[in-house]
């Protein structure tokens, strides 16, 4: 305890309403004590920490002005809710972030009646806050009462058409709602396209301390009637010669920009507009990410998300590696395969270094595209690249992937376009729990009819799926990989392609066949070294390909075997249920073949570490051990004798 800072009126919070006692100067001192403590928490649990600085006093300011939770506060991604979370409550908890049982790093609606809506994706604020305003003019009234409704949305979320969906029907819908447009000029790498440049402009031409004074003096005029709605906010935005007019085309009223870390401008603004607001307004803030931490403004990532780190320093505590991450592995074979054909392309949705084509984009950049947080323009846009001839790699998490799924099936399946998806953060991801975790991509995307969907095993194989997906060129396919560090084997200097549906296999044994795809192949091996204490030698393959099936390999399995038990990282409906389906279409179930699929459980995971979540979805090697035990009929106790 004594590590950490002194906050004597942060001491005194215990929910939003504590704020009310306080002066608009001890307010500012609140704010400066809530930055000490998130960083402090943030050090020891690691987490998201640039975005978090950034709105401390907006985040300060709005509890103070407004009633939450009967006042809908909407965090849109979440990745800045931990200053919010210490403010309502959970301060006693703020030191258990993203770990097992403790608090989640994103809004999450079981955890607080605080977080009206959980939020682990962006672009989904302003939908969800006009859904909590008709529903309070409906007359809905959940346990806490409906009252305003205020989404805060970053700059780089509003990338995403879905935001402007929102805007466009809340602006017809004329509802009393706010929008709060967190401006700090970077989402999770800086953000790209014309948003960011419109949104640049409104304060590009001048000193930004001359827009303070600017904002300033619209403030004076804000105490006046707003009965003439957009006009007088068209009027207030002429005064400050600044333009917010393509929000006011959406129907909103809009005012800023206004300096987000000046509380006595956030503190008017957001009392006035409380007072007299009767539609949906948009308030323009410009924040700095890492604000008020030496080491996350310096940062290039600005701290977005970091390990536990030292505070003095901030230097991260990160363990040493063994391994290459799966993730860098992936980056330097594009980057040699992009070395020899020069019509390789690589596309990110904002992650270029979560993607590792930070990497790629050195090396080629003009062959590199950051689209923004716009998965579904980022998938479509790869499809016009391979119609015209390009060699399209669009590199997305698992989960990310999900977004663009209609034009995954439309704009490349049903065409038969020849995009590559890299699939990063396939399986369970550890701390960023469910709303992360990559479970649905094996199904969703072997359903499609000439896909051709991987997974690598190990670093090497993905090195030779990065190979294998350069030489398909005639219809879409996919590989996916998991998040951290690879096995630690040797890396071959260039992939060779995979026969297109080939798997491979790994020990011969008998009685029980294991047919891993993915990862788990290495629990696989463990289990067998498990089962081989109690004189089982099951025989172990790699099947490489849930699309297409290796299906010479498998009918050779269950020729050999009585048995046969897949694995997948994946739920219900991936490898394990093709499989199934082609066993049921050759009659093998007539037989006796005795079939079970290892997949996740019907549930959703909670954050831990990845090996912990894998107990929990009973697919670690004890749990493998156990499955082939129940299905050769052996009990665990007459095991050691079988």
């Amino acid at each position: 305890m004594s590590d950490r800072p002194n906050t004597p009126l942060l001491d005194q919070v215990n929910g939003p309403e504590d704020l009310k006692q306080f002066s608009d100067p001890q307010l500012r001192q609140v704010a400066d004590e809530l930055r000490s403590e998130t960083i402090s928490a943030v050090s020891e649990t690691g987490g998201h920490l640039g975005a978090g600085l950034g709105v401390v006093e907006l985040t300060t300011a709005i509890h103070a002005v407004f009633d939450a939770p009967k006042d809908r506060l909407i965090w849109d991604v979440g990745h800045q809710c931990y200053p919010h979370k210490i403010l309502t409550g959970r301060r006693d908890r703020i030191r258990t972030l993203r770990q097992a049982d403790g608090l989640s790093g994103f809004t999450k609606r079981s955890e607080s009646p605080f977080d009206p809506f959980g939020a682990a994706h962006s672009s989904t604020s302003i939908s969800a806050a006009l859904g909590f305003a008709v529903a309070r003019d409906l007359g809905g009234a959940p346990e806490h009462g409906l009252g305003d409704a205020i989404a805060v949305i970053g700059d780089g979320s509003m990338s995403a058409g879905m935001a402007y969906e929102a805007m466009n029907n809340a602006g017809h819908l004329k509802k009393r709602l706010f929008v709060i447009l967190n401006d700090n000029e970077m989402s999770i790498a800086p953000p790209v396209g014309a948003m960011s440049a419109y949104l640049s402009k409104l304060y590009a031409g001048e000193p930004f301390q001359e827009l303070k004074s600017a904002a300033k003096s619209a403030i004076s005029l804000l105490p006046e009637p707003f009965q003439d709605g957009a006009k007088r906010a068209k009027d207030m935005v002429k005064h400050m010669t600044v333009g917010g007019t393509l929000f006011e085309q959406l129907g909103f009223s809009y005012i800023g920009p206004i300096d987000g870390h000046d509380m006595d401008q956030l503190l008017n603004v957001l009392r006035t507009v409380k007072d007299r607001a009767t539609g949906p307004m948009l308030i323009h803030v410009i924040t700095k990410k890492g604000k008020g931490y030496a080491p996350a403004e310096e940062a290039s990532d600005k701290y977005h998300g970091v390990a536990k780190f030292d505070v003095v320093s901030g230097k991260q505590k990160k363990a040493p590696s063994n391994a290459p991450s799966y993730t860098s592995v992936f980056a330097q074979s594009l980057i040699k395969e992009a070395e020899k054909d020069t019509k390789i392309a690589a596309i990110t949705a904002a992650m270029p270094d979560g993607t590792g084509l930070d990497k790629f984009a050195a090396r080629f950049p003009n062959r590199t595209f950051d689209v923004g947080i716009a998965e579904q323009h980022a998938v479509t846009f790869a499809a016009g690249l391979a119609a015209g001839g390009i060699k399209p790699f669009c590199a997305l998490y698992s989960t990310f992937l999900q977004r663009g799924y209609d034009q995954v099936v439309h704009d490349v399946a049903i065409q038969r376009l020849p995009v590559r998806f890299a699939i990063d953060r396939a399986g369970l991801v550890g701390a960023d729990g469910a709303t992360h975790a990559g479970s649905f991509d094996i199904g969703y995307l072997s359903n499609l009819p000439g896909f051709v969907v991987m997974a690598a095993a190990d670093e090497a194989e993905l090195v030779h799926m990065v190979a294998t997906a350069v030489a398909i060129d005639d219809r879409p396919s996919a590989f996916r990989f998991p998040r951290g560090e690879g096995v630690g084997i040797d890396l071959p200097e260039h992939g060779v392609p995979i026969e297109i549906g080939k798997g491979r296999m790994i020990a011969e044994g008998a009685r029980v066949a294991l047919l891993s795809f993915g990862t788990r192949l290495q629990e696989c091996e463990k289990a067998a070294e498990l089962l081989a204490r109690k004189g089982i030698t099951p025989t172990i393959a790699d099947a490489r390909f849930a699309k297409p099936l290796d299906e010479a390999l498998i009918m050779d399995l269950v020729k050999n075997h009585e048995a046969l038990i897949t694995i997948e990282e994946g739920a219900v409906g991936g490898f394990g249920s093709h499989v199934m389906q082609f066993l049921s279409d050759q009659g093998v179930f007539d037989k006796g073949l005795k079939f079970r699929s290892m997949v996740l459980p019907d549930t959703f995971i909670d954050q831990n570490s990845p090996k912990a979540m894998y107990d929990v979805a009973g697919m670690n090697a004890p749990q493998i051990e156990a499955k082939v035990l129940e299905v050769l009929g052996i009990s665990q106790i007459g095991a050691a004798t079988a």
